[in-house]
């Protein structure tokens, strides 16, 4: 009976202990969980450039972005920097910026001819190389109690490529990041 007592006191006293450890563990991660402000971001962007996205806030409202993409035979790499407007509601913020791109990748084509009453198929293969002009103009909403931000944006660019063939979008998106 007396170490039944006793074994029930050591475990008592150890879960009180762990208890306490946590709570004070948690008291000490919550301010920094528990805000509208972040250093760095990382997400899925949705939309034409749709991708793997980090985003990096500097301490003057400033902002980086960087986009990876991937579509089928290409890559693409995008570089954005954002000027970050606080709009008066906690955690809702505007930005802007500008940037640019590269898309790498491989183009396949076919043009069918017809002479007489035969049809010829072309195919052709050749590696295409696309750079372009971007700018980015959106609002993004960081969630207080989860480390989520959400974002909606437009991010029009012209791009040229060696195909000899230049592009215009408006290139509209939603993004989810987790924030640290």
């Amino acid at each position: 009976m007396v170490m039944k007592t006793t074994t029930l006191k050591i475990a008592t006293l150890l879960i009180a202990l762990a208890t306490g450890f946590k709570a004070e563990a948690q008291d000490k991660l919550s301010p920094k969980m528990d805000t509208y402000n972040y250093n760095n971001a990382i997400g899925i962007r949705v939309g034409e450039t749709s991708g793997l996205t980090f985003k990096h806030n500097f301490n003057n409202n400033n902002a980086f972005e960087g986009i990876i993409s991937a579509w089928p035979y290409s890559i693409g790499l995008t570089g954005l920097f954002e000027k970050v407007v606080p709009t008066g509601t906690s955690g809702l913020n505007f930005y802007y910026g500008a940037g640019a791109h590269v898309n790498a990748g491989r183009y396949y084509g076919r043009r069918v001819y017809y002479y007489r009453t035969d049809r010829y198929v072309y195919a052709e293969s050749r590696g295409n190389l696309g750079i372009g002009v971007d700018g980015i103009v959106g609002i993004e909403y960081k969630i207080r109690p989860i480390p989520f931000a959400i974002s909606a944006d437009l991010k029009p660019y012209i791009e040229t490529n060696t195909n000899r063939y230049t592009y215009l979008s408006l290139d509209p998106s939603l993004g989810i990041k987790v924030t640290f």
